[in-house]
């Protein structure tokens, strides 16, 4: 896929990364990137994480790989994966319509706020436009910062609750 280099226009490096599909045999760390993925607003003391466990959280990662839609990249740096961006047609908190993919994205704490993704959230977005679907939805926490990005890469508010919003973004 691509692989990036330091960012002139931040004053912090960003470390080389390279963006590419995920392996068989590295499915299993989606759980670790499930569990990244929940928000914990600031103040809040993180859920155990056992909350994985839960049925409505378990959708995102239960047999996954096993299903033509599922789809998942992973960003690299020096080797080890620091994030993840995956999609399926689900039943999850962000489902809009039958046989539109849902996304979920996150990336280790320590590697957050340095483009790597949007870097990724880009590339699920052309993975699946080259794939033909015609749209992708998301949710996400009011509060979660990372929804200025999604509204950024074309993501418009389908509807919303008290805590969160239900996006999409059309892909034709």
């Amino acid at each position: 896929m691509m692989t990036f280099g330091e960012d002139e226009r931040e004053t912090r490096a960003i470390p080389m990364y390279r963006i590419r599909k995920i392996r068989t045999i590295e499915i299993p760390l989606l759980e670790d990137f499930l569990y990244e993925a929940i928000f914990i607003p600031e103040g809040v003391a993180p859920p155990p994480k056992s909350i994985i466990d839960n049925e409505d959280l378990q959708v995102y990662v239960k047999d996954f790989g096993l299903l033509p839609d599922d789809k998942c990249l992973v960003a690299e740096v020096y080797g080890k994966i620091v994030g993840a961006i995956w999609s399926r047609i689900m039943e999850d908190y962000g489902h809009v319509a039958n046989g539109v993919p849902s996304i979920a994205i996150s990336l280790y704490k320590e590697y957050r706020n340095q483009g790597i993704g949007t870097a990724l959230l880009g590339q699920m977005i052309q993975l699946l436009r080259r794939e033909g679907y015609e749209k992708v939805s998301l949710s996400v926490q009011k509060e979660n910062y990372a929804s200025r990005m999604y509204l950024k890469a074309g993501f418009d508010v389908l509807r919303e609750t008290e805590e969160e919003y239900i996006m999409a973004k059309l892909l034709l």
